[in-house]
C-alpha cells in the first residue's frame, strides 16, 4: 500500500498575508496554489512540502517530518528557500517571477506570478493527437526555443542549473510568452544525498551525468534537456531515457525519421544537444542560440523508398517503436 501524500492546505488559510484559493499541482517536492495577496490580485504560491519526508493531515497547517528524516528535510528546506532568493533576483520575461519568499508553519512558501496559458506539453500532447504530420512547425519550434534560450541563459549567468527542463515545466501564457516553471534547486540537493531509490529526474529529458550523480553537471546538462524538448516537439513523445541510449543509441535513427519534415540544420541542432558526452554538446546557451538562429538557407534531406519502406516494417513487427 502506497503512502498517502499530505494534505494541501485547507482553501481560505493565510499564510503570510496570502489566502489560499485553491490547490492548482502537487508534485513529489511541494504543492502550488492558487492565492490572493492583500488586494486580492492572484499569486501562485509554491510550499515545499516533500511527500518522501513529511506528512501532514487534513486540516493542519504544519507538516510532520519523522526525526530520522528531519536533516534531510531540512537541507532541502534551505535549498528551497536559496532557489527563491536566487530566483527573485532575476528579471526577465523567460523566467517565473518570484515576489516573495518565506518561512511559516515549519517550510518555506514561494510567492509567484500567477500565469494562464497551457504547458509545452499539453500543446504537444493535443497537436499529437490530431495526428499531425508534423507536431509543431520548424519556425515555431525555433522562434519558441529562442525565447525558452534567452530566459535560461540569464538563469546560467545567475550560476543556477534548472535541472529538470521538460515540455511540462515550459509554461505559454495566453498572451504568447515562454516562461520557465519549477527549478530544482531542493530536489537537486535530495537526489545528491543518494537517500532515495527512485529517480528525482524526469526520464527522456534528463542527461546521462544526471543518473551517474558526479560532478560533472553545468549549462551543459541543461542543454541536453532543450534538446530533448525539441525532439518532442518535432516527434510527440520524448526520446528513449539516457541509460538506454548508452546501450543502444537510436537516436539518430529516430531522428532520420523526420528527415523532410524538418530542416536536417534542426535535426542536427537536436543531436547536438542531445549528444552522449557532455563535452560534445555546445557549453553554452549562446554558442546554441548561434546555431539555432541560423534558419535562412532550410536544406531537407529526402529518404528513400527503401527507408520508408524499412520503417513501416519496423513500426509493424514492434521493435524501436517509441
Amino acid at each position: 500500500m502506497s503512502k498517502p501524500k499530505p494534505a494541501p492546505l485547507p482553501v481560505g488559510t493565510e499564510v503570510g498575508g496570502y489566502k489560499i484559493v485553491r490547490r492548482i499541482a502537487a508534485g513529489g517536492f511541494g504543492v502550488v496554489y492558487l492565492a490572493e495577496d492583500d488586494q486580492q490580485r492572484p499569486v501562485a504560491l509554491k510550499e515545499y512540502l516533500p511527500s518522501s519526508l513529511a506528512e501532514r493531515m487534513e486540516g493542519d497547517l504544519a507538516p510532520h517530518v519523522p526525526p530520522e528524516k528531519l536533516p534531510l528535510y531540512r537541507l532541502g528546506l534551505k535549498s528551497f528557500f536559496e532557489e527563491g532568493r536566487a530566483l527573485a533576483q532575476i528579471s526577465h520575461p523567460g523566467v517565473v517571477s518570484v515576489l516573495n519568499f518565506f518561512r511559516q508553519n515549519e517550510t518555506v512558501y514561494m510567492v509567484m506570478n500567477y500565469l494562464e496559458g497551457d504547458t509545452l506539453q499539453e500543446f504537444i500532447v493535443t497537436a499529437r493527437d490530431l495526428n499531425r504530420e508534423k507536431i509543431l512547425r520548424e519556425s515555431t519550434v525555433r522562434s519558441l526555443f529562442d525565447e525558452i534560450l534567452r530566459g535560461l541563459r540569464i538563469v546560467h549567468q545567475h550560476k543556477m542549473l534548472h535541472l529538470d527542463i521538460k515540455p511540462a515545466n515550459i509554461f505559454i501564457t495566453n498572451d504568447n510568452r515562454a516562461v520557465l516553471l519549477d527549478f530544482g534547486a531542493a530536489r537537486d540537493v535530495l537526489n545528491k544525498q543518494g537517500e532515495f531509490s527512485r529517480p528525482m529526474y524526469t526520464p527522456g529529458f534528463a542527461a546521462p551525468e544526471m543518473y551517474r550523480r558526479d560532478n560533472s553537471m553545468g549549462p551543459w546538462t541543461d542543454i541536453y534537456s532543450i534538446g530533448a524538448c525539441i525532439y518532442a516537439c518535432m516527434n510527440g513523445y520524448p526520446p528513449n531515457e539516457a541509460p538506454k541510449r548508452v546501450e543502444n543509441d537510436e537516436l539518430g535513427r529516430h531522428l532520420d525519421r523526420l528527415r523532410s519534415i524538418y530542416s536536417d540544420g534542426l535535426i542536427e541542432v537536436t543531436q547536438w544537444c542531445m549528444a552522449l558526452d557532455p563535452l560534445a554538446r555546445p557549453q553554452s546557451v549562446f554558442a546554441l542560440q548561434k546555431e539555432l538562429a541560423r534558419e535562412t538557407d532550410r536544406q531537407y534531406s529526402k529518404r528513400s523508398l527503401a527507408e520508408r519502406v524499412k520503417e513501416q516494417m519496423g513500426a509493424l513487427t514492434g521493435p524501436g517503436r517509441l
